[in-house]
């Protein structure tokens, strides 16, 4: 009886040991007696029990890992980085899962071996650049490293999918002075930029006050010319009028001299009505209003003389 209890434990034995379950996302590497034999995909599969193995179940879904680390620029400024990588298996060839099986022992060694390559690709670019210069570089630096780590992770069965500079930084001297040089461009620039504006002020400023200096003097001009043409006109006309007055005052038989009498009592009057309180000394006696009515007799002279 036990026997058959045995017979039948070793019967149900082999055939669980017969089945293996790969979950989905990853594969399986199966060996017979360490050598490599072949791949499961996901699933439910078979295999030889105590003849095939399973040396190693591999994820094939991304993979990611945060970086930090230090280099040197060419002015030996440390730099400090951060960074993520992200990468996969290529593909599910047995080439590819053949390599990602066997060419470390484990994960742990795959990715000290990873994290001490990029950072021998970043520490080598940065190392030819000044510090000035390595903050506008993020992109070059891993376009950089994606070259170099592209050939050598084919190598390793894996893809580099993305490597991004999460942040980069340098030490607190390094960041003071930086800060200091950023702030005394700031002012610089802020200085030039006032000097500017008030250049533009300023010369908008002349060229206003040009152009209303040529516009008065324009304007002065033609009110001077009219002015002038409105005493020529004035002149004329009282000269018309006198001429006039003096005719039928000949032919009246009257003094002419009334006219230039009439002409000084109008001009006092205006003195008095328009004078707005202004002081006027006039002489009202008749030696001064005869010698008055003399020179107005010679002024009337003379422009009749100038108009023949």
């Amino acid at each position: 009886m036990i026997p058959i209890i045995i017979f039948f434990a070793f019967i149900l034995l082999v055939i669980l040991l017969s089945f293996v379950t790969v979950q989905q996302g990853t594969v399986a590497v199966i060996t017979v007696f360490g050598k490599y034999r072949r791949i499961l995909t996901p699933g439910l599969s078979m295999k030889i029990p105590f003849i095939e193995k399973v040396y190693k179940k591999i994820s094939i879904q991304n993979r990611s890992v945060e970086l930090g680390f230090q280099a040197v620029t060419i002015d030996q400024a440390n730099v400090n980085f951060t960074a993520m990588l992200l990468y996969a298996v290529i593909n599910q060839t047995e080439e590819s899962i053949k390599n990602v099986a066997f060419k470390f022992v484990d994960d742990k060694n795959l990715m000290q071996a990873l994290v001490r390559s990029i950072e021998g690709s970043v520490r080598a670019f940065v190392a030819t650049k000044k510090q000035s210069e390595v903050l506008s570089l993020r992109r070059d630096i891993v376009e950089a490293v994606k070259d170099q780590l592209d050939v050598m992770l084919e190598e390793w069965g894996y893809h580099l999918l993305d490597l991004q500079l999460n942040d980069i930084t340098f030490d607190e001297e390094v960041m003071r002075s930086m800060a200091k040089v950023v702030a005394s461009n700031n002012l610089k620039a802020a200085a030039e930029n006032e000097g500017q504006a008030l250049l533009i002020t300023r010369t908008k400023a002349a060229e206003a006050e040009g152009n209303f200096i040529k516009i008065s003097a324009t304007a002065e001009k033609e009110a001077a010319q009219m002015r002038g043409q409105g005493i020529a006109l004035f002149r004329e006309e009282v000269a018309h009028g006198m001429a006039e007055a003096a005719k039928q005052m000949q032919e009246s038989n009257l003094d002419t001299s009334l006219i230039l009498f009439t002409m000084w009592t109008e001009a006092v009057k205006d003195f008095a009505v328009h004078g707005k309180g202004n002081v006027i000394f006039l002489d009202g006696s008749i030696e001064g209003m005869d010698k008055t009515m003399k020179q107005m007799m010679a002024i009337t002279q003379k422009e009749k003389n100038t108009e023949k």
